[in-house]
């Protein structure tokens, strides 16, 4: 069958071929290129008029950058790692976290705008009305310039992007989900939000919408015992079976220095078969070399596969109680002796509950158990009727416990937690990114993940500080000024995300009083909070060619952002330090005792240090900076080769 199409393409280049010829002064030939490259676009596939945004203006001219409000950080643990609430156009963030998260990225979840052209929605500053006839072509531009980068983000060898949306735009979002990942595992989940349906004129009642589960490379949802509400879910099913986990901390928060209080010795029988005795803490400095085991023991220390000191996930009187309770078992060898396995918190409260039969103990006194009655573990059906996830009961209702009436439309808490636990629940340090953040649910059912496995997971949301339209409105025949203080506090990343973080770590309402009630299917009070840390940063411009200054320079002062962003631990100027100056190099190397202390170095490049100086660098194995973030606008302007 004849492809008509290609012919009349054939058949017109090969006119404009003929026109070259004719017309070859250089304006007459830029313009015919332009319209050959044109009739030689895709021709299969999503096609769309692309636009620009302002962002994209700003790009141009100017390299995005990070501040810290240091009004805005909470902090309950400093050895967990931290949270970010950024603020600002989420292309301009997306950009920096481009530079910090390249390939490492486990999870994106995102809830973009719907397109219902009710002022859901800015473009340029302007809300794309339901009549506008761009309003497609708009939004699949604002996507897929978010997504492209988006992409960069995550894992390619075992990562998820999650997208809701609805009816208007599904089927654009699942074209250009199809072309962005071609060789990713995508699947579109129907799930109920209102069994009720909210009533439409001349359209039958919505009561539901679509996510979108893009799962690249080996990356694919887990069974779970997922309870009752999920029965009429069944697909496929297997037997509950006990879980244990690793003993030891792993990644940056598993170093013998992040914990030291949890590096101690677990002497075990000669045969490896029982538990004989916790041993004390030891303090930073001494060598567990010193310490000598019990006649017919042997010391196992939170040894990693490398050989470096780590630290085990228990304080000694919580692995005392832990052993006690039969939670803790002797493992197989390796490298540097017996791994140590523990019972995980879930698996604990269901024991404890009498969910699970302990049936006898073995030898090193771990529980003997009987899953046989428990639920059911399972991957659910691509249709979820689930009543948790409702939107009004558990998306608006439980906001406003927190931060009263001022978000209209969040997603149901559970919704969100039960889409990420399906492929975070084997990933107890994941890294989270919602670039879509409104009210911050995201990083709420992040915190209660941790909160229910003990996991060390962060997230990072970006939000910007827009206000409603009705708010606007007002604001405008008040004649307040967009930027004014009145504004920007009234902006959903400071009225609205920051406030349902805080509350919801701390445990309270924003008038400061105890929140009441239990998150779903758990004995997890809300007025208990989260063992969890958030800082807020807001996005700025930093000009691309300086004229008065060195561009480096200017870069330096906004590098210690990225270098939390990056490590989700705070440079504070101990174990994680900047070098911006000599001043800050005589500061913590010229002292000993702090010296040892330091875990990783970022030195200003445009410092000059002496033989000896550069000796304790690199043996700190020192990064330069703003080159580790920025080496091409530095090369831009010359300043780095």
């Amino acid at each position: 069958m004849a492809n008509l199409s290609k012919e009349r393409r054939d058949r017109m280049i090969a006119k404009l071929e003929e026109l070259k010829l004719l017309h070859n002064d250089d304006a007459s030939i830029a313009s015919l290129n332009e319209i050959e490259n044109a009739l030689r676009e895709k021709k299969y596939g999503l096609v769309w008029e692309e636009h620009s945004e302002a962002v994209d203006d700003m790009l141009k001219e100017n390299i995005p950058v990070l501040i810290e409000d240091p009004e805005r950080r909470l902090c309950k643990d400093d050895s967990l790692p931290w949270n970010f609430i950024i603020e600002g156009d989420n292309l301009q963030a997306l950009y920096l976290l481009e530079k910090t998260h390249r390939g490492k990225v486990d999870c994106i979840y995102i809830d973009p705008p719907y397109n219902s052209g009710a002022t859901d929605w800015k473009y340029n500053n302007d809300y794309v009305a339901k009549n506008d006839n761009y309003k497609h072509s708009k939004w699949l531009s604002m996507m897929k310039n978010r997504l492209q980068l988006a992409k960069s983000l995550l894992n390619p060898n075992d990562s998820v992007l999650i997208v809701t949306i609805d009816e208007k735009e599904y089927l654009r979002l699942g074209c250009l989900l199809e072309e962005l990942f071609p060789s990713a595992n995508i699947q579109m989940v129907s799930t109920v939000t209102n069994v009720k349906g909210s009533s439409r004129k001349g359209s039958f009642a919505r009561a539901g919408e679509y996510l979108f589960f893009v799962m690249i490379g080996n990356a694919a949802p887990h069974s779970l015992p997922l309870g009752k509400e999920w029965l009429g879910n069944i697909s496929t099913t297997s037997r509950a079976k006990v879980r244990l986990a690793n003993m030891m901390r792993f990644g940056d928060n598993g170093k013998r220095s992040r914990a030291p209080k949890c590096f101690y010795p677990i002497f075990i029988s000669s045969d490896g078969k029982r538990f004989v005795e916790i041993g004390d803490p030891i303090e930073l400095g001494v060598d567990r070399n010193s310490i000598e085991a019990p006649e017919g023991t042997v010391a196992q220390w939170p040894i990693h596969l490398d050989g470096s000191e780590g630290c085990w996930g228990y304080s000694r009187s919580s692995l005392i109680e832990l052993m006690k309770k039969g939670y803790l078992h002797i493992g197989k060898t390796y490298k540097y002796g017996y791994s140590i396995m523990f019972i995980q918190p879930g698996w604990q409260k269901r024991i404890e509950s009498g969910q699970v039969k302990i049936v006898g103990h073995y030898e090193d006194g771990f529980v003997k158990t009987d899953s046989s009655q428990y639920v059911l573990e399972f991957v659910p059906s691509d249709i979820w009727t689930v009543p948790t996830h409702n939107a009004t009961e558990h998306g608006m209702k439980l906001l406003q416990k927190f931060v009263g009436k001022r978000f209209p439309f969040p997603k149901s808490l559970y919704a969100v937690h039960d889409s990420l636990n399906f492929f975070l629940s084997e990933k107890p340090d994941a890294t989270v990114v919602d670039f879509f953040a409104g009210s911050g649910t995201t990083m709420h059912a992040v915190n209660l993940l941790n909160a229910e496995d003990g996991g060390l997971r962060n997230c990072i949301m970006v939000t910007n500080n827009e206000i409603s339209c009705a708010e606007e409105q007002e604001f405008k025949k008040k004649h307040i000024k967009k930027g004014s203080n009145e504004w920007e506090a009234r902006g959903i990343a400071k009225y609205v995300t920051w406030p349902r973080i805080v509350c919801s770590i701390a445990g309270i309402d924003v008038n400061g009083n105890p929140l009441k009630g239990k998150y779903r299917g758990s004995d997890i009070p809300m007025a208990n909070g989260f063992q969890a840390n958030v800082k807020y940063f807001k996005c700025d411009w930093t000009p691309r060619k300086p004229d008065e200054y060195l561009l480096s320079n200017a870069l330096c002062l906004h590098v210690k952002e990225l270098i939390e962003l990056q490590t989700a631990q705070e440079v504070d100027g101990i174990r994680n330090v900047l070098i911006l100056s000599k001043t800050d190099y005589k500061r913590v190397f010229e002292d000993p005792a702090k010296a040892a202390l330091v875990e990783h170095v970022w030195v200003n490049e445009n410092l000059v240090f002496s033989a000896a100086e550069m000796r304790v660098l690199r043996e700190k194995k020192f990064r330069y900076i703003p080159r580790e973030f920025f080496s091409q606008e530095l090369k831009e302007v010359g300043e780095y080769v």
